[in-house]
């Protein structure tokens, strides 16, 4: 079950949010819980959860390891911070803010899993995609560019997160048949490029308007190994629910 921050919190708010959050999830060993903060406040968040269960992550990485490279921040950065987990092309990354590609994914993929960090790759379908019926083809082109290009030792450490564009922040959310079925042919697809025991093992987390009245639903669909939590992950006692309802 994994929190994405997005472009929320200082580092005072990241120490209190823990304050508050850390003793509601004390001893809730049944799923792994991490947190992506902005890359400011993740050294206040490992401190702040240092000893617990609770995972902190980056919210995105560059392949090189150091350069002339203004705004960007490499996996030995983040390691050095303290963080063990990383987000990889979400679609704002892809999107709204950098235009990232998929061959942009594949080279962050691999230097963060050089680095020791463990990768949630993020892909996903925008509203006229779906609207035109190409879920299925955009997330087949995502993961053949994106993912397929990494070795079969480097995929077991991966995590997978389906999120629907038309889904993140909107309200809408897929239903819990959609969201299964696009897991379903994510698996399917690594099947035929990892083999068998590797995709009944890949976890694929859902995101996309994630909310405590939502979750049984969703988690009621084998094909949903966790979910990728935006704006509800922001309030403790909100992700908490989501937690425990998973």
């Amino acid at each position: 079950m994994a929190g994405n921050w997005k472009m929320y919190k200082t580092p005072q708010e990241t120490a209190t949010f823990f304050e508050r959050f850390t003793p509601l999830a004390q001893g809730w060993e049944k799923c792994d819980i991490a947190f992506f903060p902005p890359a400011i406040d993740i050294p206040e968040a490992v401190a702040a959860t240092r000893g617990t269960n609770i995972g902190i992550g980056g919210q995105n990485i560059y392949w090189s390891k150091e350069g002339a490279f203004t705004g960007e921040i490499s996996a030995d950065m983040l390691v050095a911070a303290g963080a063990t987990w990383v987000l990889i092309g979400h679609s704002e990354r892809r999107h709204v803010v950098a235009s990232e590609t998929d061959a942009d994914v594949l080279k962050k993929t691999q230097a963060a899993l050089s680095a020791g960090l463990k990768p949630i790759v993020c892909v996903g379908e925008k509203l006229d995609e779906h609207k035109a019926g190409k879920t299925n083809e955009v997330l087949v082109k995502q993961f053949a560019a994106g993912v397929a290009g990494l070795t079969e030792e480097q995929f077991k450490e991966v995590v997978i997160a389906y999120e629907p564009v038309w889904a993140i922040g909107t309200g809408q959310t897929a239903t819990p048949e959609i969201a299964a079925g696009a897991h379903r042919l994510i698996r399917q697809e690594a099947e035929k490029r990892f083999g068998s025991d590797a995709a009944q093992q890949l976890r694929i987390l859902y995101g996309g308007s994630v909310k405590p009245d939502n979750i049984q639903g969703l988690m009621k669909e084998d094909q949903l190994d966790g979910t990728l939590v935006g704006g509800a992950s922001l309030d403790p006692d909100s992700f908490i629910k989501i937690v425990h309802g998973a």
